[in-house]
């Protein structure tokens, strides 16, 4: 299908009298990719909202909505009689459960197939950043990015290809040299600059308290947790330690057990190492260099030995599923 006939489709399912809600997972590729469908959606429908259900507390993604004046409404305030048509980018229905809380008409997403629940599915995983998708939309549309559009997009597939240095395709390459030349790059680097809170600079010292550094491997088991993202954060930081190659930090929040892990990708992927290792047990996936586990506690009591500890099991079975060895 070429990506006239994608944008063809895509446009067909919405008229003027429809009210769209988009669900969004909210990072810097998702928000991006939201911020395109609504632009395409401009005077084509009603009105168009877009929704997220995951705390955000990252700096970076705080600054990003802030300066990009980026209009998200929280899912707890969302209202689904107001809405009668559902779209769902960056991710796919089955990846969280709030996802499952609507019936969608369009899936548009870069990660591996899980799910082909929409009336239009556009999964491409291929590439690395579905920002670099809508890019093709909007330009198949002959829409011009607006300035904070075109950053928004930009700062979508540096994230999730990792500055290309992690999965790219060509696409990605040639959507980036697009939307370069509408971009602003002065808030771009504002927004990446954002790396750090206070909170987060004592999160990181406390994650350094309960390090385990071994065979090139950092890990690190921070018991309870206030957000998600605080590990994400400490995943990436101790990436940046010259002799580390994985990077693998724990906490539970909400009932859950969180694990995020970051690789140098030069061994087995994250991702698949995560699916084999966890995905029995609650949603599990990523990219070759970047993962994240998410297991419900009480699931976690039946698989984990009493003796053994939430700490030494993660580093059981990532040493299992990876084939690395942390001793």
């Amino acid at each position: 299908m070429t990506n006239i006939q994608r944008l063809e489709k895509l446009l067909s399912l919405f008229s003027k009298e429809n009210n769209v809600l988009i669900v969004i997972n909210a990072d810097p590729d998702a928000m991006g990719s939201a911020m395109a469908v609504k632009r395409l959606l401009w005077r084509k429908v009603t009105s168009v909202v877009i929704t997220y259900f995951n705390e955000i507390s990252r700096p970076d993604n705080l600054t990003m909505i802030r300066v990009l004046d980026l209009e998200m409404i929280h899912i707890d305030e969302v209202d689904e009689k107001a809405f009668d048509r559902f779209v769902v980018v960056d991710s796919q229905p089955d990846h969280h459960e709030c996802f499952g809380m609507f019936p969608y008409d369009a899936i548009i997403d870069h990660h591996p197939l899980s799910c082909d629940s929409g009336t239009f599915n556009d999964i491409r995983p291929e590439y690395g950043a579905c920002s670099s998708m809508m890019t093709e939309y909007l330009k198949s549309a002959g829409v011009k990015p607006s300035q904070k559009l075109a950053t928004a997009l930009l700062l979508g597939i540096k994230t999730d290809t990792g500055g290309f240095l992690r999965q790219t395709a060509m696409e990605d390459v040639r959507a980036f040299q697009y939307l370069y030349q509408f971009a602003n790059t002065c808030l771009m680097s504002r927004i990446e600059q954002a790396e750090f809170k206070e909170t987060d600079l004592e999160f990181i010292g406390h994650a350094i308290k309960q390090k385990k550094i071994i065979n090139h491997r950092f890990y690190a088991h921070t018991g309870t947790i206030e957000n998600p993202d605080q590990c994400v954060i400490v995943a990436d930081f101790f990436m940046r330690i010259n002799s580390v190659n994985w990077s693998i930090i724990s906490g539970i929040y909400d009932e859950k057990l969180v694990i995020i892990i970051r690789n140098d990708g030069l061994r087995k992927s994250a991702g698949n190492t995560v699916k084999e290792a966890f995905s029995h047990l609650g949603s599990a996936g990523g990219h070759r260099t970047m993962a994240r586990v998410e297991i419900q506690m009480k699931e976690l009591k039946k698989e984990v030995p009493y003796k053994k500890g939430i700490s030494q099991w993660i580093i059981d079975q990532v040493e299992k599923y990876a084939g690395i060895k942390f001793e």
